[in-house]
């Protein structure tokens, strides 16, 4: 039975305090602020965020590092992106986002190769940019296609104090102008992956946008947009791309999922930047709105309901004909989304489910369940920041738990207290849950299925969703409280 809001509150509130009874006082005072209740009409969701996580307290957050190199520039797929630093940081960032791209591995596409500079003591001690220097020469004369490279600084970079800017210029003249990109993203940088999001975005805007030398050529159209903030993990840009170019649009640029630095450097020629996710890209977005005077919209492909009123907002900033495109794709798409909501809402209607996700998916995804009847009775982020709260209050019902930089005990005691149908969260929760008898799917990467986002995208969503909570093996494996 469905609580009220006013239940839920009343219960979500009693079960935060029975939380924090665990810690020590000053800790629990702290971990406090990042745990709440949502309230209608209040501006945001009334926790802290954006805050270093306390020391001794295990939560689920990436580095500078992995915003920079495993989100942001990793997937430009034509460049060498080398991890700088010890082996580590690099291996367990590779190849584990799917960002899917067209191209020939190790020809003119690089995504799924690690190039490290494999720190040891010796580079500690005396510096890491002579080899840096080498590396450099080693993949031009190894990977001649490749169209550009950058450096991803790991912690050690920061604190022995190599000057990978001088290297990058001295190698770039050498190159004969080659695009080489220094990026001070050492993982100890902010409290989380996301600064280097941030430190990422203002290294294209220094070392792409602002590159001196011949402009490149480029033919425009009134209808260009560039796809911002989009990973293609899964396909999921492909399948958003359909949608935007069925309605008359051209795209000109995908960031970062299958793109490439020619893309990089034509977005600064678009009539309008799409953002998909805010918290990665909406710094370089301001900057293009400010410099270029290009305008930049929100837009949430998740589920046919959210996806029709993206669309439709993206029209509004064109002539009739993108706006008639806009029906026309929506018209043409309803009965094949009405075809799987009949299919699955019956087996998932009423189903509630907690989140616990990075970049947007905590509050993006929660329409397309909804199309689907199912209720999200708790989310949060592991790195948002108060204005991605402010826009959660857009989705979110009255009396939904939310809890930031949750710890693993924070999370545990919730999804026990709670009991969802459905856990969505990433891989280092996922085997925790499972073994506790609750039915998961990997938000991060989709569980190796999707896409997820646009209309195509959706169909698979309802599948693994139904495939995940009304599997017979929850038959087998009871949860702890149905014992």
């Amino acid at each position: 039975m469905s609580l009220t809001a006013e239940q839920a509150k009343a219960k979500n509130q009693e079960l935060i305090k029975e939380v924090l009874e665990v810690y020590p006082e000053k800790t629990a005072k702290k971990r406090a602020k990042h745990l709440g209740v949502y309230e209608a009409d209040k501006p945001d969701c009334s926790v802290k965020s954006n805050i270093k996580s306390i020391p001794g307290v295990m939560t689920i957050r990436g580095c500078a590092y992995a915003g920079s190199k495993g989100v942001v520039w990793g997937p430009i797929k034509d460049m060498v992106h080398i991890s700088h630093g010890p082996v580590g940081c690099g291996q367990y960032s590779w190849g584990s986002r799917r960002n899917y791209y067209v191209g020939t591995t190790g020809v003119d596409s690089f995504v799924t190769m690690q190039f490290t500079s494999d720190f040891q003591e010796k580079d500690i001690v005396f510096g890491g940019d002579k080899k840096l220097e080498k590396i450099m020469d080693e993949i031009q004369g190894l990977f001649p296609l490749n169209k550009g490279i950058t450096v991803q600084s790991e912690c050690p970079i920061g604190l022995i104090g190599d000057d990978i800017e001088a290297v990058s210029k001295k190698k770039s003249k050498e190159f004969g102008g080659k695009t080489i990109v220094p990026v001070r993203c050492e993982g100890f940088r902010g409290v989380s992956q996301s600064l280097g999001h941030h430190i990422a975005n203002d290294t294209i805007r220094d070392w792409v946008f602002d590159k001196k030398g011949e402009p490149r050529a480029f033919e425009g159209t009134p209808y260009d947009v560039s796809i911002i903030g989009d990973y293609n993990i899964g396909g999921d840009a492909w399948a958003s791309r359909i949608l935007l170019e069925e309605m008359g649009l051209r795209v000109i640029a995908q960031w970062s999922g299958d793109g490439s630095i020619a893309e990089l450097e034509n977005t600064p020629k678009a009539k309008l930047n799409v953002l998909h996710c805010y918290r990665s890209m909406n710094y370089i977005s301001r900057h293009m709105e400010e410099k270029y005077g290009i305008p930049w919209v929100e837009y949430n492909f998740f589920g046919p309901g959210k996806i029709e009123a993206s669309l439709r907002e993206i029209a509004s900033h064109f002539d009739d004909k993108i706006k008639e495109g806009a029906e026309k794709v929506i018209a043409k798409y309803k009965p094949l989304m009405q075809a799987v909501i009949d299919k699955y809402k019956p087996r998932l209607e009423g189903k509630r489910v907690m989140l616990f996700v990075g970049g947007l998916r905590p509050r993006h995804v929660i329409g397309a369940y909804e199309d689907l009847g199912m209720e999200v009775v708790g989310t949060g982020y592991e790195f948002g920041h108060n204005d991605d709260y402010q826009r959660t209050t857009h989705y979110v019902k009255d009396g939904t738990l939310i809890y930031d930089d949750v710890t693993g005990y924070e999370f545990e005691k919730f999804v026990e207290k709670v009991q969802p149908d459905l856990v969505g969260s990433g891989i280092k929760e996922k085997y925790v849950f499972q073994k506790m008898g609750v039915p998961f799917r990997q938000m991060h990467s989709w569980d190796y299925s999707g896409p997820y986002h646009g209309y195509d995208g959706f169909a698979i969503f309802a599948r693994d969703m139904d495939m995940a909570i009304n599997n017979p093996v929850w038959g087998l494996t009871k949860a702890p409280w149905k014992k």
